[in-house]
């Protein structure tokens, strides 16, 4: 692409670079919103069967009726968040797309205008340096994407370790209902929620590995250093 200089159609390029760039943000924005929408929907659904289970504890003295209530309903629970994770890991992948399709068009503005450089902070370039440098997650802090740290960090390894601990509570009706002494109970829970985060963090992290789709592949990469 010539310099802005030499190019007469500098300015049409401009506007429709703009309003690609424009509709990616927007578009990252409903990304976002229902990224967020889920992770209510899913603590509202905890909230209400927690409150209700709450109830029916009073009621049955945490007696078998009581087991027998709670274990379907956080069972309910838990297929919710497991649902809710997948999605959130989609949405993380589509605004991993749609930093790269903004980083492309920085790229090019800067082809116009390479002056303007000094004055971005985001990356300018469409491999995964460039989209961490726009998301503002910074490799010299020694951080690894994909390390267990980054996994429980991010939307869906908070909502695994939840979803894990509900699985260990139903480890633990379930032992008291088939009569285990206390020490059962607390290893059947432990045994429940060690499970379930292991398979939620793998699951999480086989997601960020998975085959790059080819319209993803770098054009502008960074320089190598």
């Amino acid at each position: 692409m010539p310099p802005s200089g030499k190019d007469p159609a500098a300015s049409t390029k401009l506007q429709i670079l703009a309003t690609e760039h424009w509709s990616l943000l927007a578009t990252r924005t409903l990304t976002y919103t229902e990224s967020l929408s889920r992770v209510t929907i899913f603590l509202t659904i905890l909230s209400g069967s927690v409150i209700a289970l709450a109830l029916v504890a009073q009621v049955s003295r945490f007696g078998p009726a009581f087991i027998a209530i709670a274990i379907p309903l956080l069972a309910v629970v838990v297929l919710t968040g497991i649902s809710t994770i997948g999605r959130l890991m989609q949405l993380n992948g589509d605004d991993f797309r749609w930093v790269i399709g903004m980083n492309r068009l920085r790229h090019a503005y800067l082809e116009l205008h390479p002056e303007l450089e000094p004055y971005f902070i985001t990356g300018s370039h469409d491999d995964l340096p460039g989209a961490l440098q726009t998301i503002g997650y910074q490799l010299a802090t020694g951080r690894r994407v994909g390390s267990i740290l980054h996994t429980i960090q991010v939307l869906p390894g908070m909502l695994s370790v939840i979803v894990a601990s509900v699985v260990g509570a139903i480890g633990a009706l379930a032992a008291l209902a088939v009569g285990l002494p206390p020490l059962g109970v607390v290893l059947s829970a432990a045994a429940g929620f060690v499970i379930a985060m292991v398979w939620l963090l793998s699951w999480g992290r086989r997601g960020l590995r998975r085959r790059p789709d080819p319209s993803l592949e770098p054009r502008f990469p960074s320089a190598p250093r």
